[in-house]
C-alpha cells in the first residue's frame, strides 16, 4: 500500500504543478490581470528567446558523447511517422471529408512537447533530463512541421512547397538553438560565465510563463460543434500515440528516463501551433481549437494514470 501511495505521489508531482499554473493562467485571464496582448507578446518571447535559451544552455553544458542517446530520437521519429500514416488510414474509415480528416490527424499526432511535454519531463527527472529530452524535442519538432504542412496542404488544396518547409524549419528558433548547442558541446566551445548566468535568468522564465499563457489561451467557448471528431482525435492523442510509442520503446529495451521521456513527450496535449496552422490555411479552426482544449485538460489525467502504471511496474 505504501509503495502504491509513493507511486501515486510521484505521478501527481509531475502533473499537479502544471495543472495549477494552467488554472492560474485561466483565472488571471478571467479577472483581466493578463489579456490577449500579454499572451501574444509573452508567447513570442518564450518561443523566440527564453525556450531557445533554456535548450541551448542545457544541451551545451552536457557531454554529448556520454549523455545523449541518438537512437531514442531516431526511433521516436520513425514511430511518429508510422502512427501518422496509421491515423490517416483509420480515420479515413470514419471521416469521409478529407479536409476535416487532416485537422483530426494533426490534432492527434502533434504534441505540445516544447512547453507541457518538457514540463512533464523536468518535473519527473529534474534538469538532468535535458540531455535526452532536448534531442528528442529537436528531431521530432522538425518531423511534426514537415508532416503537418504536407498533410494539411494536400487536404486543403494548398501547394506543398518543399523549399518553404525547409525555410520554416531553418528559421525555427528552437531548431537553431539545439543545433548551435550541439556544435558548442561537440567542439568544446563555451560562452563566458556572465552570458551563461544571463541566459539562466531567461531560461528560468520559460516554463512558468509558457504555462500561464497556455492556460490563458484555453477557450472553453470553442467547445460547441464537431465534438465527436474532436473526441476521436483526443483519444488518438492521449491513448493511441502514447501507448504505441511507449510500448515500442519497451520492446526495444528502453527503461528509466529514456522510456519516461518517450511516454511524457508523447502524452502531452495537442500543440497550439496546430490551431494556428489550420486557421492560416482556412481549415476548420474551431475543430482544431476543440482538440487543444480537450487534450490539454484530459492529458493531466491520462498522463497521471500512465505514469502510475509505468512506475508501478518499475519501468520509468
Amino acid at each position: 500500500m505504501d509503495n502504491f501511495l509513493d507511486v501515486l505521489a510521484f505521478s501527481f508531482s509531475i502533473t499537479m504543478p502544471i495543472f495549477l499554473i494552467l488554472a492560474l493562467g485561466v483565472l488571471l485571464y478571467r479577472i483581466r490581470i493578463i489579456n490577449d496582448n500579454f499572451i501574444d507578446v509573452a508567447s513570442k518571447l518564450v518561443f523566440n528567446v527564453t525556450l531557445p535559451a533554456l535548450l541551448f544552455i542545457s544541451i551545451s553544458k552536457s557531454d554529448i558523447g556520454q549523455d545523449t542517446d541518438l537512437s531514442l530520437v531516431i526511433y521516436a521519429m520513425a514511430a511518429v511517422t508510422v502512427t501518422y500514416f496509421a491515423l490517416e488510414f483509420f480515420l479515413s474509415i470514419w471521416v469521409s471529408d478529407k479536409a476535416e480528416r487532416a485537422v483530426l490527424v494533426q490534432g492527434a499526432f502533434r504534441s505540445n512537447m516544447g512547453i507541457i511535454g518538457l514540463a512533464y519531463c523536468v518535473n519527473a527527472y529534474g534538469n538532468g533530463v535535458f540531455s535526452v529530452a532536448s534531442v528528442y524535442l529537436g528531431g521530432v519538432t522538425v518531423l511534426f512541421n514537415i508532416l503537418s504542412v504536407i498533410g494539411l496542404s494536400r487536404a486543403l488544396g494548398k501547394n506543398t512547397n518543399a523549399l518553404s518547409i525547409l525555410k520554416g524549419i531553418a528559421k525555427n528558433p528552437l531548431i537553431i538553438a539545439i543545433v548551435a548547442a550541439f556544435l558548442s558541446s561537440l567542439t568544446g566551445l563555451s560562452l563566458p560565465s556572465t552570458l551563461y548566468k544571463a541566459g539562466d535568468y531567461f531560461a528560468q522564465m520559460t516554463l512558468p510563463l509558457a504555462l500561464l499563457c497556455a492556460g490563458a489561451s484555453l477557450s472553453f467557448s470553442s467547445l460547441k460543434n464537431g465534438m465527436i471528431g474532436a473526441l476521436i482525435a483526443s483519444v488518438g492523442k492521449l491513448v493511441f500515440i502514447p501507448f504505441v510509442l511507449t510500448f515500442g520503446g519497451y520492446l526495444l529495451g528502453y527503461r528509466g528516463m529514456e522510456l519516461g521521456v518517450l511516454f511524457l513527450m508523447s502524452s502531452a496535449p495537442t500543440a497550439s501551433a496546430s490551431y494556428i496552422m489550420v486557421r492560416a490555411m482556412n481549415g476548420n479552426s474551431a475543430l482544431a481549437a476543440n482538440i487543444i482544449v480537450i487534450t490539454t485538460i484530459a492529458s493531466l489525467i491520462s498522463t497521471s494514470i500512465g505514469v502510475t502504471l509505468l512506475r508501478s511496474f518499475h519501468l520509468i
